[in-house]
């Protein structure tokens, strides 16, 4: 009996311990700051709508709402009034976000990459610049007893003799 209880409440405790991991990490934090500012944003957005578009539209159009419009076909009432207001709301808020955020940004970021320069790349250098440079390194590795191979065969002569002593 005590087994079954050991084990109910490991059960019942590595759930939580998951739950409180999911919780502590960070990309549900930034999500849920994400979901905060956008409710405000949005917020901030339909008032821009409905107190400055809105009224702009009826000033257009003579009429601030259109939802009185209607038609009818039978006995039902087809109320595209309505969907021609949530149309113009919907059109008018996409218009501010992309005015207000998307072109700025986009604007923002390519002023900030024309400023910018292009990582250097490495020069790439002759072949006499490849071949000195190997050189120098077969030197400096000490090959051929400090002397080159020509210099050698040079030392030793033509008949194959050895070099003169210095």
């Amino acid at each position: 009996m005590i087994g079954d209880a050991v084990v109910a409440a490991k059960a019942v405790r590595s759930p939580l311990v998951g739950f409180r991991q999911f919780i502590t990490r960070g990309n549900v934090v930034d999500l849920a700051v994400a979901v905060v500012v956008g409710t405000a944003f949005t917020a901030v957005v339909q008032s821009l709508v409905k107190n400055i578009f809105t009224p702009l539209i009826a000033a257009i159009f003579g009429k601030p709402d259109f939802s009185s419009l209607t038609f009818h076909v039978h006995h039902s009432v087809f109320h595209y009034g309505t969907f021609l207001n949530d149309v113009i709301t919907f059109l008018s808020v996409a218009a501010v976000i992309y005015f207000v955020v998307v072109f700025p940004l986009a604007r923002f970021n390519e002023l900030r990459r024309r400023g910018q320069t292009d990582e250097v790349e490495a020069p790439s250098i002759s072949d006499e610049a490849r071949l000195l440079t190997e050189i120098r390194d077969l030197l400096a590795a000490g090959v051929g007893g400090g002397q080159l191979p020509a210099q050698a065969e040079t030392r030793a002569g033509a008949d194959g003799a050895p070099p003169p002593s210095d």
